[in-house]
């Protein structure tokens, strides 16, 4: 059975390997500098990563990053300090479609309701089924597809961003 829990910083460095292992796709935009960043901000807790458990072994996980870290292009959509943000989901490919990402996305949600944020916002590749159908299940709604051709080379190069309201 899985289990879910908020990362511990002694555990960061499996998350950034399972990040890197199974992250890079076509659909997805990494970087270094963006995967260091984002794990910086987890040690200073501006962000959290909530892991999936099976046993003792991380299978996935998710990371929320406090509206006001978050990326300056979402101010766009709402005020920065009311909001969270998903940044990198990941879930090992022997757990894929076992509903892990939708449920990491879900813990997401909950853990951003209890910090009083408005909403709760994510991004996607537009031509990413898979990611669509786990914000879908888990609640999120599309506010705005762009031309984003600097971080998408494949397909369209359009992101989403999506949103749900607490």
């Amino acid at each position: 059975m899985i289990q879910y829990k908020i990362a511990e910083v002694t555990e960061l460095p499996v998350l950034k390997s399972l990040l890197w292992k199974y992250g890079p796709n076509e659909w997805n935009y990494l970087t270094q500098d963006g995967v260091e960043g984002e794990f910086t901000l987890i040690k200073q807790q501006e962000a959290e990563a909530l892991v999936a458990l099976d046993g003792k072994q991380i299978v996935g996980f998710a990371v929320l990053l406090n509206g006001r870290v978050s990326p300056d292009y979402l101010s766009q959509y709402c005020s920065l300090d009311k909001v969270a943000f998903i940044g990198d989901v990941v879930v090992s490919p022997d757990y894929s479609g076992k509903g892990i990402a939708t449920q990491l996305l879900i813990n997401s949600i909950e853990l951003a309701k209890s910090k009083g944020v408005e909403s709760v916002l994510i991004e996607r590749h537009e031509e990413n089924l898979a990611s669509a159908g786990m914000m879908k299940k888990a609640g999120f709604s599309v506010v705005d597809i762009f031309h984003d051709p600097h971080k998408r080379s494949a397909g369209s190069q359009n992101s989403v961003i999506l949103s749900v309201s607490l």
